[in-house]
């Protein structure tokens, strides 16, 4: 009875969101004409769209997809938002013929937003889970540097629906220190809004000086077989060059691994500087090791099957400001086999106010008045 309680309480709740927000964004222009105070937050339309090849081990995959993110800010303190994941993947028949596959549609996050003060932001419905930095600040096709998951990501749910805290203040006049903690409720009923029931959060902390920061993850299940999860994650932006290092470790009953990536721009070189400056490097070194479950249970939570090493190098080039080309190409290495990786596609950032931007703050400046609390480098 707990159980299905449970499933119905969370499940009134996500309902709730998802009525307030395709409200909301179906009703722009009356939110606005309602307005006359141009200071007023608008609601924001953004998101990313992208086209891809990945081959890998010589069999191509044609991918596309489009990831809209809708913020709804409801006066100063509210910001309703979500995101959506439609993508198209298609592969030829081992036996020849045309493109086929399927088309997906997930729902990422739509979650209501309280910020409380500038330390504290309670946040309800599904949310990403606040687990290592990946997930939550690096996952969207335009920012990331390289188009491969890590291999360690599926060690922890991408996804959870319930509440959360979190926040961030001063530690001292050198550090800032943020948080997230949060509850997630058993959902089963949509294969969109399955959830785990589970306790977790994340601490670190973030130096403006040096541009660094360093933290801890922990989850625990609290069903089935009550395992723990734990991971550590590393982030450094460069002050004097256009460099961005990311990395995180993890660790659970599933498998454990890390993954060592940066970034570099090379506008700083001093020949044929009007492409430089759009040109970008990116590496990526990982290994990961399976836990105490089978191969094939491995497969089924989208791990790797055996124990494996990999490296990647990319290239990108910034046509403009969120129009870029992607490439790279990958080796991987397992006792299940050696194979290649290849990527090349083009990743596009949109951004549309929904409404008259006034000189306050729109539903984007909501959104990245989170930040500091969500933590320090992502870019």
């Amino acid at each position: 009875m707990e159980r299905k309680a449970g499933q119905g309480g969370i499940r009134a709740a996500v309902l709730a969101v998802i009525a307030a927000l395709c409200f909301l964004s179906l009703m722009p222009g009356y939110a606005a004409a309602q307005s006359s105070d141009s200071d007023k937050p608008v609601p924001i339309l953004s998101g990313s769209a992208g086209y891809f090849n990945f081959v890998t081990a010589g069999q191509n995959q044609i991918d596309a997809q489009i990831n809209p993110v809708l913020l709804v800010p409801l006066g100063d303190r509210w910001l309703v938002e979500g995101r959506m994941e439609c993508e198209g993947a298609f592969q030829r028949p081992p036996g020849g013929g045309s493109y086929g596959g399927e088309v997906s549609k997930n729902l990422d996050y739509l979650e209501a937003d309280y910020i409380a003060n500038p330390h504290i932001t309670v946040t309800l419905g599904r949310f990403l889970t606040p687990f290592g930095i990946f997930n939550e600040r690096l996952y969207p096709i335009w920012i990331r540097s390289l188009q491969q998951d890590p291999l360690i990501l599926p060690l922890s749910a991408e996804s959870n629906d319930g509440m959360m805290l979190r926040g961030g203040f001063p530690a001292n006049a050198r550090a800032n220190f943020n948080y997230a903690a949060y509850v997630s409720a058993i959902s089963s009923g949509h294969n969109n809004l399955q959830t785990n029931r589970d306790v977790g959060g994340r601490m670190a902390f973030f130096f403006p000086g040096p541009r660094i920061e360093v933290g801890a993850s922990f989850q625990k299940l609290l069903q089935d077989t009550r395992t723990n999860s734990f991971g550590f994650h590393f982030a450094w932006l460069s002050t004097r060059l256009p460099l961005n290092v990311h990395s995180e470790y993890a660790r659970s009953n599933q498998g454990s691994g890390y993954w060592v990536d940066g970034a570099y721009r090379l506008s700083q070189l001093h020949v044929w500087q009007k492409v430089m400056r759009h040109t970008e490097l990116a590496g990526r070194a990982e290994q990961f090791f399976l836990g105490s479950i089978s191969p094939d249970e491995a497969q089924s939570l989208g791990l790797q099957a055996a124990n494996t090493r990999e490296g990647e190098f990319g290239l990108n080039y910034y046509l403009r400001d969120g129009l870029r080309i992607v490439s790279s190409y990958g080796r991987q290495f397992s006792s299940a086999g050696n194979l290649n990786l290849w990527t090349v596609g083009i990743t596009y950032r949109f951004l549309f106010p929904l409404g008259r931007v006034g000189q306050s703050l729109s539903a984007q400046g909501m959104a990245e008045q989170r930040l500091p609390a969500k933590g320090g480098v992502s870019q």
